[in-house]
C-alpha cells in the first residue's frame, strides 16, 4: 500500500460512492452511487448431519426464495447475498459448496425472470481455531478451508470473504484483562502475519476462478471488545482503541489484492474506504437481530452496502425473519439513496447519522468520519503493519483524549484514567515487531500459540 489515501476530505467521504467501485455478479455495481442491501441468513437451532441434510437444504431454499421475492416486490436496485457457512459446512466442503450452488441458481432465476441485479458473497468460517493451540497453516481444518476456497467459483460464488481468527488465541485474554500490549501483539503481529498468509492464498484462488476477493473482518478481536464493553466488562475507551488497532490487520487483505466489498461486521470499514477507496459493507441498527451495538446509526454514515449481519430462519408475526430483514434493509437503503439525489442530502444524512451516536459512546466517536480520516492519515504514514498498528492506537488515544476534554464525547468518569494507562502501555512497547516477538516468546502465554504457524522462528 502506498502512503497516500484514496479519500482525503469529508466532502468526498460519503455513503454509496467510492473511488474504486466493484462490478460483480448479475450486473451489480457497488460504490457507484447507490447503497445496496446485503442480506445474510442462517438456520434455526438444529443439528446438521446426514439425516437432517434435506431439511437444511429446504431452509436455505426457503430463505433465498423469500428474500429475493421481497426484493423484487419492493423494487430493490440490487441485492448482495452473503452465505456464511456454519462449521459443519466448512469441515465437509461438499455441503458448503452444495448450498452455494443452491443460492446461486435461485439468484440466476430471479435475474432472468425479473432482472434483479445481485451477487453472492461466499464466506467460509475460519475453522482453524478448532484445535488449540491453533494450526494456521496445516492440518485437516486448513485443508477443508482450501477445498471450499477452490470450489467457490464453480459453485456460483461471485465474491470470497472470511472472518479470520489468527491471533485470537491470545487476544481474548488480553481484552478481558485490558492488556493493550498483548492485544497489539495478537492483532498487529500474529493477526497481520496470518492475514498475509491467508489472503495471498485467497487472492490466488480468486484470480484462478475469475471471482472477486472481498475482504476480512476483525470481528473476533474488535467486535469481541465491543461486546465486552457493552456488557461493562471492559472500558469503552479501551474497546475504541482496539477498533483502531485492528485496522492495519484487516488492511492486509487489501494489500494482498482484496478489492471489496469489505465484510459487514468489519466496523473498521470506514478506515478501509478512506485508505483504499474500496466499497464497504456495514451493519448497525438493522443488525440488532444478530447482536446489539452502540454504533447503530453511525455505522451507516459512509457505507456502500448495508447489512443485517445474520438472522435465523424463524417465524415472526409478519413472515419469516430473513424476509423481514430484507424489507428493513431495502427501506434503509431507499432512504439513503433518496437523500443522495438532493444537493447536499447525502452529507446531511451522513452527519445526522454521525451525531446521533458519536457524542454518546467512545466506540461510536472513533467512527466519526472526521476522526476516521485523521487516524487513517496516521496509518498511511507507514507500510509496515506493526508500525501501522502503533500509529493507529496512538492516534485513537489522542482523538479520545481530545474528544473527552472538549466534551465531544461522553465517557464515564471511571474510564478517564484509562487514557493515560493506554498511553503509557503504548509508549513502553518496542518500536519494532522483532523486538516485541522476542519479548512475547519469553512470556508464559507463549505456549498458547505456535510461532511457526505464524512464520516466526521460535
Amino acid at each position: 500500500m502506498s502512503n497516500t489515501m484514496a479519500i482525503n476530505t469529508l466532502d468526498k467521504f460519503l455513503y454509496g460512492k467510492t473511488p474504486n467501485p466493484v462490478h460483480c455478479g448479475r450486473g451489480l455495481a457497488l460504490g457507484e452511487g447507490l447503497v445496496v442491501p446485503e442480506i445474510n441468513f442462517t438456520l434455526p437451532p438444529m443439528a446438521i448431519n446426514e439425516s437432517t441434510w434435506d431439511k437444511v437444504r429446504w431452509h436455505y431454499q426457503e430463505m433465498i426464495t423469500g428474500v429475493l421475492k421481497r426484493a423484487v416486490e419492493l423494487e430493490a436496485p440490487g441485492v448482495l447475498v452473503e452465505f456464511e457457512t456454519l462449521p459443519d459446512m466448512t469441515n465437509r466442503p461438499e455441503w458448503g459448496l452444495e448450498l452455494t450452488r443452491l443460492l446461486a441458481d435461485a439468484m440466476d432465476e430471479a435475474h432472468e425472470k425479473h432482472g434483479l441485479k445481485s451477487a453472492l458473497r461466499f464466506t467460509p468460517n475460519d475453522v482453524r481455531e478448532f484445535v488449540r493451540p491453533p494450526l494456521m497453516r496445516q492440518g485437516k481444518y486448513w485443508e477443508s478451508m482450501k477445498t471450499v476456497f477452490a470450489g467457490a467459483g464453480a459453485s456460483g460464488a461471485d465474491i470470497i470473504s472470511i472472518e479470520s481468527t489468527g491471533g485470537k488465541e491470545l487476544c481474548d485474554d488480553a481484552l478481558i484483562n485490558g492488556d493493550l500490549r498483548k492485544a497489539i501483539f495478537a492483532i498487529g503481529v500474529l493477526g497481520t502475519r496470518d492475514m498475509k498468509f491467508l489472503w495471498d492464498h485467497i487472492v490466488m484462488e480468486c484470480k484462478q476462478q475469475n471471482i472477486i476477493p472481498g475482504g476480512d473482518s476483525a470481528c473476533g478481536f474488535a467486535n469481541t471488545a465491543m461486546v465486552l464493553a457493552d456488557k461493562k466488562m471492559i472500558p469503552t475507551v479501551f474497546a475504541a482503541v482496539i477498533r483502531a488497532a485492528s485496522v492495519p490487520r484487516t488492511l492486509v487483505a487489501m494489500t494482498a489484492g482484496a478489492v471489496g466489498p469489505s465484510k459487514d461486521c468489519a466496523y473498521e470499514g470506514p478506515f478501509l474506504k478512506a485508505l483504499t477507496g474500496i466499497p464497504i459493507s456495514m451493519e448497525g441498527k438493522s443488525a440488532a437481530c444478530a447482536h446489539m451495538s452502540p454504533v447503530g446509526n453511525i455505522a451507516m454514515a459512509v457505507c456502500d452496502c448495508w447489512s443485517n449481519e445474520s438472522v435465523q430462519d424463524v417465524q415472526l408475526l409478519s413472515g419469516k425473519a430473513p424476509v423481514v430483514s430484507m424489507e428493513q434493509l431495502i427501506y434503509d437503503c431507499r432512504l439513503m439513496n433518496t437523500a443522495a439525489k438532493t444537493e447536499g442530502g447525502a452529507r446531511q444524512l451522513r452527519d445526522w447519522l454521525t451525531e446521533s451516536d458519536a457524542p454518546i459512546n467512545a466506540q461510536a466517536y472513533i467512527l466519526r468520519p472526521d476522526v476516521v480520516l485523521r487516524i487513517s492519515k496516521k496509518i498511511a504514514q507507514s507500510n509496515d503493519p506493526y508500525e501501522q498498528t502503533l500509529l493507529a492506537s496512538e492516534a485513537a488515544i489522542n482523538e479520545l483524549r481530545d474528544g473527552i476534554e472538549n466534551k465531544k464525547v461522553s465517557v464515564a468518569e471511571r474510564e478517564e484514567p484509562w487514557i493515560d494507562i493506554m498511553e503509557t502501555a503504548l509508549e513502553e512497547l518496542p518500536r519494532t515487531e522483532s523486538a516485541l516477538i522476542e519479548e512475547m516468546l519469553a512470556e508464559p502465554d507463549a505456549d498458547k500459540f505456535i510461532p511457526e504457524e505464524y512464520g516466526i522462528e521460535a
